[in-house]
Formats: structure tokens, sequence, C-alpha cells
């Protein structure tokens, strides 16, 4: 199992690199958030991995980060989430981004990955918001995670709310987490609203 690849880039395409590790060349396919942050031709990478093993294809997945192999293990755990359905959701989506738009149970949002219809994106939401804990310890899931307790609920529908209103999931987040520090996590839905609405604003 090939974990981590450390080289040069030999060549890059639309949805994939060549790394060269001491002359052998390997072909990784990437998301294009992951193919925008590593660089171009000539550049050292190092990128966490992902085997794919079926009976008539072999594919190396690369990933500029852990969290983002990770919540590829997660997407395609997924009945009818494939390896390339779950690179497109990556590519639309930042890892706090999708653990936020889990967390509030926006499928909406993810409907908006390329090849995902509103059926699939329902299901995963449904299949993976129990999961999405798993992740909350980094970025927006910190956020979301450390808004529940008491009024989590109001929480999580606060930001779905914002986010239906068209602010982005970190946005919205960020707005929610500072309208409940004002106002306390026993406000009601329509008060947290409210103010996050102001929050946003700024």
């Amino acid at each position: 199992m090939i974990a981590k690849l450390t080289g040069r880039i030999d060549e890059t395409g639309i949805d994939h690199l060549v790394i060269d590790v001491q002359g052998v060349g390997y072909l990784v396919q990437a998301s294009a958030r992951t193919l925008g942050v590593l660089g171009g031709t000539g550049d050292i990478v190092s990128v966490y991995t992902e085997m794919q093993v079926s009976e008539n294809d072999m594919r190396l997945i690369g990933f500029a980060s852990a969290e983002e192999r990770d919540w590829f293990r997660l997407l395609i755990s997924v009945q009818g989430v494939g390896g390339k359905v779950a690179l497109a959701i990556l590519s639309a989506l930042e890892a706090d981004d999708l653990t936020l738009a889990i967390g509030s149970e926006d499928s909406a949002m993810v409907a908006r990955a390329n090849g995902v219809g509103p059926k699939l994106a329902s299901r995963i939401v449904n299949e993976l918001k129990d999961k999405v804990g798993a992740l909350a310890g980094v970025g927006g899931g910190a956020k979301l995670a450390a808004a529940g307790g008491k009024g989590g609920g109001h929480s999580a529908d606060a930001v779905a709310a914002l986010t239906g209103l068209g602010f982005k999931p970190g946005e919205a987040n960020s707005a929610v987490s500072a309208a409940l520090d004002e106002i306390g996590k026993e406000a009601s839905l329509d008060a947290l609203v409210r103010v996050a609405l102001k929050k946003a604003g700024k």
C-alpha cells in the first residue's frame, strides 16, 4: 500500500499529475483543489495517497492533506459514491465547508459538485452526518462542534438558514458562533438567526 509520495512533478493534467520519485513516474489522480495547491512542473511535492484496486483497474489518488484523504475515504463509503464523484465533491468544496455542509445537513451545498444530484447529496448527508464528528477536531468542524451541547440544535439550524440565504458555510458558521457569544446558547432559533445575520452583514 502506497500511503505517501515525495518527488518532483513531471507533468500535470486536468485531473492528474505525474510525480517522479527517484526515476519512477507515478500517475496520481487528484481533485482540482489539490492540483491547484501542489504547484507546477518541476516543483518538489509530498502527497498523501489512497490506492483503489478493482478487477479491471488500479488507481492512485493523491491529496494535499491527510484531512482531504480522510474525507475521500468517508465519501466513498457511501453507496453510489465512487472515486470520481468523491474527487468532484472535494474539488467543489473545501474540507471545512464539507464538514459544515454535512454537519448542518445542507445537501444542496453537496449537490453543487459535478455529477452529484439531489438524491445522492441527501444520501451522502444522511449517511455521514453521524460520522462527521470524526473530523470535528479540524477547522470548521471544530467550530460546529463547539457550538453544540445546549442549543446545539439551534446553532446547526441557524447555520443551515444562513447558507440557504447564500452565505458560504464558513461565513455562516462564524456569524452563528459570534451570535452565540453575544446572546448565549439559550437563545431561540429566530433570535439566533437575526443576530447572526447582523454579524454576517458587517
